[in-house]
């Protein structure tokens, strides 16, 4: 007999059409049409390996209100922060303490030491740590480290057994080994049920398979951009922030996706570094197609230099001779638009994808 304690697999009811025998003819049909119901798909839970409740950390209260202890605690290099009550134990940064997650207990990295936050900017109570990390947990994570290198090879060679489309990118195991998960990347939609199966066989506890996007791929596997800085999404970005076509557009850059793009394929994350003060220059600049005002005629603006405020104006009186002056010098008859055409965006939609 199979075993089948380390997964489950879900199967829906068939539904009942209305011919199956129950004794008598099958009902007619009502003779009014219902609307047919939209279909609705599973809402997926949230990725919140904590299981805690946000915080923001810039809440100010009266002294008179309630508090509650919190530590914050990262669990990879880069990403985000959850937090813990830290059940009388007193934490600086850097410390690692054992907690109790939704993937199971775990190791993380103290990065907010103990303080005193209002109650009210919780919106759920707060778990306790189990303790601070000691010797011989510290031990435990190394063999962790090294069983996690193992299973990566054993990953690899499964999905070449079973000919998936399928690139295996890492592997995480647990801290009380209650759960490994395999993180990998495919162009589609892949059937692992199978290898779900022989995982399970082989290491005996809860498998779990995630398929991820290049942005993730680039942050897990580190790597150089073009600037020749390590990944910002693997070195200090917490969370990946949108990025859209526009953004490249407003701070005048070639839309050519080798220039804009990083090394996962997608658009930089750094264009967003920027984007605010842009928005801000672009609020006092006239865009290229203004129509404006300048000591010496009426003109059309043709370039914009968003960082030096400098102009070129073609003159209604003067077409050839194309005029060069600062921002301040100008009066805005009629300002421009910044657009992304249609081919722009069919082009380079993919760029935004995550």
């Amino acid at each position: 007999m199979e075993n089948n304690d380390y997964f489950t697999e879900k199967i829906s009811p068939k539904k009942n059409n209305g011919t199956a025998k129950t004794g008598g003819k099958p009902e007619k049909p009502a003779e009014r049409r219902e609307k047919p119901r939209k279909k609705e798909f599973p809402k997926k839970p949230a990725q919140n390996v904590a299981d805690t409740p946000a915080i923001d950390l810039t809440l100010t209260a009266d002294d008179d209100s309630p508090k509650t202890e919190i530590i914050g605690v990262r669990f990879k290099d880069v990403g985000k922060v959850y937090y813990f009550a830290p059940n009388g134990e007193q934490f600086k940064r850097g410390d690692s303490a054992i907690v109790e997650t939704a993937r199971g207990v775990e190791c993380g990295e103290v990065v907010l030491p103990n303080r005193m936050f209002p109650q009210s900017g919780l919106t759920a109570p707060l778990k306790n740590i189990i303790r601070k990390a000691t010797d011989a947990d510290f031990k435990q994570l190394e063999q962790n480290h090294k069983k996690e290198e193992e299973i990566m090879k054993t990953f690899a060679d499964k999905i070449r057994e079973h000919k998936l489309d399928m690139k295996p990118i890492e592997v995480e195991y647990t801290f009380d080994g209650s759960k490994i998960m395999f993180y990998f990347t495919s162009e589609g939609r892949v059937d692992f049920r199978d290898l779900v199966k022989d995982l399970a066989f082989i290491y005996r506890t809860r498998i779990e398979l995630r398929q991820i996007g290049v942005r993730d791929e680039a942050t897990m596997l580190g790597g150089l951009g073009i600037c020749g800085r390590p990944f910002c999404c693997s070195s200090f970005l917490g969370d990946f922030q949108p990025v859209s076509i526009k953004m490249a557009k407003e701070q005048s850059l070639s839309l050519n996706p080798t220039k804009i793009s990083g090394t996962c394929g997608r658009l930089m994350c750094c264009l967003k570094y920027e984007q605010n003060c842009y928005e801000d220059f672009l609020k006092t600049t006239p865009k290229v197609g203004a129509y404006v005002e300048t000591a010496d005629g009426k003109g059309v603006v043709q370039e914009v230099n968003l960082l030096t405020g400098v102009l070129k104006i073609k003159l209604d009186k003067k077409p050839d001779v194309p005029l060069v002056v600062k921002k301040d010098e100008v009066k805005v008859i009629k300002d421009g638009r910044i657009q992304v055409n249609r081919d722009e965006i069919k082009a380079l939609k993919k760029l935004e994808e995550k």
